[in-house]
């Protein structure tokens, strides 16, 4: 039977640009996203202005659509999407600034529309629309469009924010924008949040919603959400601004006490230079040390002590993190700082801790993201493999990989918690990774010299047979691997 000919470019180019129209016409004629392409490209070849009236009129082709997108129907519109954008912020915006930036607006305006029309729950759709708000800075700079123009484009945009579209607008923008700009969306975001929401009289009141707290009203949604909105602005424009103070003022003295937000105060303090005030507000914040770190809150106390010059605080504060939680960031910054020779020790000490640590799981992430300790990361399960949980597969799978060249024993036992998992809790829809953990066991099993107490691999599979025979979709797939 002759071989088909491959299909590549080399291939493609020796049919000769006849042929090659021809066929692109043929497809074009049976194909309505192909002949848009096609339409698209030449128009970019001729000039920025036929290519922004292609771009232009599918723009409004799309918004008229009310055609719901399925998860396996998102292709298409992703593509054309992508398309249009690609187009806008290449030729386009290479050849016509202010042309370009004017279809990125009705390019953005799309958000909503089209995200209401999808299932996005990858976020592949809503990606596309970040990357043209990433676009928007570059190409507004270059079109240097008016700023207080500018500022009411970037208002009523934020505004009117559904699908979280336009979250970073005002940072992207805030150079074109510049102090005449921000100043302007400054004073539109104090004019929002002065101007409440009418109260319809009480017979009219659309009740939405029933809380804890009782029922809450249509108009008192919208007051939350403008109270909301003119909170996120302002915010946007004091860190666009450099004004770490406004940013600051837009929460409460109680809301500043919360950790998270502490941190985020913090953040902003240290990089203007003000590690005093930024350790001033996380120490009023300081969350309740016996539970989970608030492990924002802190990165940026540890920041804020080093920034004092307060460095032995600073490495005591590492380190009492790092026993609390694992995290190897912490312990690398801690070594770090250590003098020489007394590192060792230290690391020592940290996988001691890791050893003894109370969940299993956490003890496994932190050792398999250190490199020295796999020889302890195969003690650990070994000595704690009554522990071990099956349905973290991610992390008994890793766990496995890297310890099957040099530990084949403690591998074999991470890969049967997972088989034990599946077929105890019949989850068959991971009977064929079970199968294969199965056979990774075999293979193992031979280079294991000395079982201990830890039945044999035909032990353990007398056992599976005994307790999981009548499991047919499982033995199908032990057979497809021919291990049944």
């Amino acid at each position: 039977m002759p071989r088909s000919s491959a299909l590549d470019a080399k291939a493609l180019l020796a049919l000769g640009p006849e042929r090659l129209t021809e066929l692109l016409l043929e497809l074009a004629a049976s194909d309505p996203a192909i002949k848009r392409q096609l339409k698209l490209a030449v128009a970019s070849s001729s000039s920025p202005q036929d290519a922004a009236a292609q771009v232009r009129q599918r723009l409004v082709t799309i918004a008229r659509s009310r055609r719901f997108y399925e998860r396996d129907q998102r292709q298409p519109i992703r593509k054309d999407l992508t398309a249009q954008l690609d187009a806008i912020t290449g030729p386009i915006a290479q050849g016509d600034p202010a042309a370009a930036l004017e279809l990125l607006w009705q390019f953005l305006e799309l958000g909503d529309n089209v995200l209401g029309r999808c299932h996005d729950s990858s976020g592949l759709i809503g990606d596309i629309f970040r990357e043209a708000i990433r676009q928007l800075g570059p190409i507004a700079a270059a079109a240097k469009p008016e700023p207080l123009a500018l500022a009411e484009q970037v208002f009523e945009a934020f505004c009117h924010n559904g699908y979280g579209v336009f979250d970073d607008l005002i940072q992207q923008l805030s150079e074109p924008l510049g102090p005449v700009g921000l100043a302007a969306l400054k004073q539109h975001f104090q004019q929002l949040g002065e101007q409440p929401v009418p109260v319809p009289p009480r017979e009219q009141w659309q009740q939405v919603s029933y809380g804890s707290g009782g029922p809450t009203y249509a108009h008192e949604r919208a007051e939350s959400s403008r109270q909301w909105t003119v909170k996120l602005g302002l915010q946007a424009v004091a860190e666009a601004s450099g004004d770490v103070d406004g940013f600051i003022a837009q929460y409460t003295a109680e809301q500043q006490r919360f950790p998270r937000i502490a941190a985020e105060i913090a953040g902003r303090l240290l990089a203007a230079g003000r590690a005093e005030d930024a350790l001033g507000f996380l120490t009023r914040a300081t969350p309740d040390r016996s539970r989970w770190p608030e492990m924002a809150w802190e990165h940026a106390h540890i920041a804020a002590l080093q920034a004092l010059g307060r460095s032995d605080e600073a490495q005591t504060a590492r380190w009492n993190c790092f026993a609390r939680c694992l995290d190897g960031s912490l312990l690398r910054a801690y070594l770090e700082q250590l003098p020489a020779f007394e590192d060792v020790e230290a690391e020592q000490r940290a996988i001691a801790i890791a050893l003894a640590y109370p969940s299993l799981t956490q003890s496994l992430c932190f050792l398999l993201s250190w490199p020295s300790a796999l020889a302890q990361t195969a003690e650990l399960v070994l000595n704690r493999r009554s522990e071990l949980e099956g349905a973290q597969y991610e992390v008994l799978g890793a766990a496995a990989e890297k310890l099957s060249k040099d530990h084949p024993l403690a591998a074999t036992l991470a890969l049967r918690s997972i088989v034990d998992f599946s077929l105890a809790e019949a989850r068959s829809s991971r009977y064929g990774h079970a199968a294969r953990h199965l056979q990774s066991c075999g293979l193992l099993s031979k280079r294991i010299e000395a079982w201990g107490d830890i039945p044999s691999h035909q032990a353990y599979m007398a056992a599976i047979r005994t307790g999981h025979g009548r499991k047919s979709a499982f033995w199908q797939r032990m057979q497809e691997l021919g291990l049944s």
